[in-house]
């Protein structure tokens, strides 16, 4: 259960009716211009104050702030600096449309196609991961089966929940080579690593290693239909999130973990967990929260919580950059203005571009599946007697920001998004071509 205003209506009389919640909303929405027309790429790009001396290709990595989020930003800051109790105790603890942590869980779930009770609000991708694994009631024996494909982040995550638990890890390759992968493939090697003491699946939904789009929807049919105990999957789904047209509560994965702040667009330090209420319900709570009602009132009458977890009792407490956290709703009301369809269409658009360009060039391997159904918002290639981090210096040489893949094996990326154009795209890919020789 949220908290509610409860503990506020002690506030002092000094709090005058000028400054009730409503009140409080009618000044941060006069301070916040309406959105803008979006309804064209060149508007979408001119809501971003990127360096326009640079062709930005790495804009996965984090985000330059959108105009509109932007002036949310502002004004919860501007609101908090004037009145720093006023605005953080009704922001958090009010009830109804004053409470600013509901409006932006309402936000994001109407996104993900959720309840917005399912979504537990984080600060990135990690510590979604962390709070999930953590929270697993994992048993001695038990294994949580992952891939050699996945990132640091949930590598790690897995590592240090499975040693506390007296648990295993193993991780399977899902193939050879991404750029040949098939669904069939994919799902084939992931059942045949399933062995009979995994309890748990972890998947990278588009690994920023290879550029590849794991099916997820079609895997988590293949685990349900498996013989043996249930699996429970574990996403992350942090480059698929802003970049695909999927709805991510009907993906069929049991927790759905991402970092808000990149293909998304919200304030940096922003992210997100979603699962089922009978899901939230099997994890254990790492941190103590501050939007939970339940559990405060438990801690008044010194005793554990009754009810079950759930997303809010997930979500870590203490203070938080409450201005970033809150504008995380309007990155999620452009993307809707923007539209998913059209967004996944435009990037996918720019980013089979990218791939025939690099594709044409002999002397460029290319990493990332041509597929569209497998591959999302980044391209991973090789240029021929070069180290990817040589390529990408040589781009950045051209004025062209590139990127290298941060795993043992590395690739050069390039990753078009809604910040640039086809014309960018082409000169990207002569570019590489030039360096290529």
């Amino acid at each position: 259960m949220q908290l509610t205003r409860r503990r506020f209506l002690a506030a002092p009389a000094a709090l005058s009716a000028a400054l009730l919640p409503t009140s409080l909303l009618a000044a941060l929405e006069a301070e916040t211009p309406p959105m803008a027309d979006l309804s064209t790429w060149e508007a979408v790009r001119a809501q971003f104050a990127l360096d326009p001396a640079w062709m930005h290709f790495a804009s996965f990595f984090i985000a330059s702030h959108p105009a509109p989020v932007q002036a949310a930003i502002d004004g919860y800051r501007r609101a908090i600096d004037r009145n720093p109790y006023f605005t953080v105790e009704h922001g958090m603890f009010s009830e109804g449309a004053g409470n600013l942590h509901v409006q932006a869980q309402a936000e994001i779930a109407d996104y993900l196609g959720a309840r917005p009770q399912d979504v537990c609000l984080t600060g990135n991708t990690t510590t979604g991961l962390a709070l999930v694994y953590q929270g697993l009631p994992l048993q001695a024996g038990e294994e949580v089966l992952c891939t050699k494909h996945d990132h640091y982040s949930h590598h790690e995550s897995i590592r240090l929940a499975v040693e506390r638990a007296g648990a295993s890890m193993r991780r399977v390759p899902l193939f050879e080579d991404a750029a040949s992968a098939t669904t069939d493939s994919i799902i084939d090697a992931l059942l045949k690593g399933i062995g009979p003491k995994t309890r748990v699946v972890g998947l990278t939904w588009v690994h920023s290693s290879s550029g590849i789009r794991l099916p997820i929807r079609e895997i988590a049919a293949a685990l349900r239909a498996r013989p043996g105990p249930p699996l429970l999957l574990v996403v992350d789904g942090v480059h698929g999130l802003g970049s695909t047209d999927e709805t991510v509560a009907t993906l069929g994965c049991d927790y759905f973990c991402a970092g808000t702040h990149k293909w998304m667009f919200a304030p940096r330090g922003t992210g997100l967990v979603w699962a089922s209420a009978d899901n939230w319900a099997r994890l254990r709570p790492l941190v103590p929260s501050f939007t939970d009602f339940d559990q405060y009132q438990a801690w008044e009458k010194q005793q554990p919580p009754a009810s079950p977890t759930t997303a809010d009792r997930m979500s870590p407490g203490g203070f938080h950059a409450y201005e970033h956290q809150w504008a995380a709703a309007a990155a999620f009301r452009m993307h809707k203005q923007m539209g998913r369809a059209r967004v996944a269409a435009r990037i996918r658009e720019l980013n089979d571009q990218c791939k025939a360009g690099l594709a044409a060039n002999p002397k460029v391997t290319l990493h990332t599946p041509m597929s569209g159904a497998l591959s999302a918002g980044l391209v991973s290639f090789e240029v021929d007697g070069l180290a990817p981090a040589d390529v990408v210096r040589q781009l950045l040489a051209r004025n062209i920001i590139a990127s290298t893949s941060p795993y043992v094996v590395s690739y050069a990326r390039l990753a078009p998004s809604l910040v640039n154009t086809s014309e960018e795209v082409e000169r990207a890919v002569r570019a590489v071509r030039e360096i290529s020789g």
